[in-house]
């Protein structure tokens, strides 16, 4: 008979390795309804691996692994799923992390919502036009909003020229 602290250990070992293997029931799109939306087919098609595990799977990338880490020139970060623009690189600094961070978002950007994935809750970034999971917002960025938005590279792109 497994009594309550078997049962706990056995859930949290099954949660861990969800979170650890990225696995997830349904894609980043299914509780919510978007203006721009695919078929599973057509975002495969459209992104690259990663880009697809991360926009539609809410996967991450591995910390210091995006080129966008090392963008400083002025312009204008936006969605690898749909190409709305998300971040001036204006609000892009080095938080430390090994993950483009930026202290705010364009306006009417993004969208958030609790991610309790790993067992504790974390506000998650999705790009508003079509859902696609983009990171998370920490309060621990620089003034003056105090916020770090700590976007996964891959679920984005980088347009030079006016931020």
């Amino acid at each position: 008979m497994t009594d309550r602290r078997q049962f706990l250990s056995i859930a949290a070992i099954g949660a861990g390795a969800a979170a650890l293997f990225g696995w997830r029931s349904q894609p980043a799109e299914a509780a919510e309804k978007f203006e721009y939306q695919l078929s599973d087919a057509a975002w495969r098609k459209k992104l690259s691996p990663a880009a697809y595990r991360t926009l539609r799977h809410e996967d991450t990338e591995y910390p210091g692994s995006s080129p966008l880490n090392n963008e400083h020139r002025a312009g204008i970060f936006g969605c690898a799923g749909c190409d709305l623009p998300l971040y001036s690189s204006r609000a892009k600094f080095d938080s430390g992390t090994g993950w483009p961070s930026f202290w705010m978002p364009l306006k009417d950007a993004v969208r958030t919502k609790t991610d309790t994935l790993l067992g504790f809750s974390r506000v998650e970034v999705h790009c508003r036009r079509c859902g696609g999971h983009l990171g998370h917002v920490f309060d621990d960025g620089p003034r003056p909003t105090g916020k770090r938005y700590c976007m996964n590279g891959v679920a984005m792109t980088f347009k030079p020229g006016k931020a």
